[in-house]
């Protein structure tokens, strides 16, 4: 596998000294934005309303307490799970030279315990975790999502609606299927366009004895 298409690891260099990383667990009200800042002995959290000018600031603003401290960031490294909101802030972000990263979300590894607490506090204290882990190239802390543009993201639309309505046919055909199961007619396959006007005698009779009943379940369904 070659190191381009291997997203289990990071193979940039990782210097702690002069990398600024953030965190991000999004929701639809709210971001909270975990931050490790060279220089900084605390770890800055802040939960903003979702605004990517607003996170941009507060990342150029976390860069200027690190040089006032003494340390100069040469790069920005931010991380946030895949998710409803898709890709487009990583590719907003790239664009304004942030190394913007989208975790794989099942890649992640949680506690087995029956009852297990979850905040954004701890998600982000996660993500943090797994993040650092995977910058220093280390296997087993997550993987990441590649991040597609926007036309490759518009190609796979397509097939995504087929999918959704090969389910949605699915399950109406499977409905169909019960109610007719209740009035004796088995083995009778919606799907097949010459069947929905070729059945056996014996079908047509229970059919039109009850067609009442077909009726009513035609209609719930």
């Amino acid at each position: 596998m070659s190191q381009a298409s291997d997203l289990t690891r990071c193979f940039a260099p990782y210097d702690q000294a002069t990398t600024l990383i953030a965190v991000i667990e999004l929701s639809l009200s709210s971001w909270l934005i975990a931050g490790m800042v060279p220089g900084l002995a605390r770890q800055p959290l802040k939960k903003m309303a979702p605004d990517e000018a607003g996170l941009l600031r507060l990342l150029e603003r976390w860069r200027e307490e690190a040089v006032t401290a003494g340390s100069a960031i040469n790069r920005v490294s931010v991380a946030f799970e895949a998710g409803r909101d898709g890709f487009w802030l990583a590719r907003w972000l790239r664009t304004r030279g942030i190394d913007a990263h989208v975790i794989h979300s099942s890649s992640v590894a949680v506690s087995r315990e029956h009852r297990r607490a979850k905040t954004d506090r701890l998600d982000t204290a996660l993500l943090m975790r797994v993040f650092i882990g995977w910058l220093r190239g280390e296997r087993g802390h997550c993987s990441m999502v590649a991040v597609p543009s926007i036309e490759e993201e518009d190609a796979k639309r397509p097939n995504r609606e087929r999918e959704n309505l090969v389910g949605e046919r699915t399950r109406i055909i499977n409905r169909m299927k019960s109610a007719l199961a209740r009035l004796g007619i088995r083995g009778f396959k919606p799907s097949f366009e010459r069947r929905r006007n070729a059945s056996t005698p014996c079908q047509r009779q229970r059919v039109c004895r009850s067609q009442s009943i077909l009726w009513t379940s035609s209609v719930a369904i």
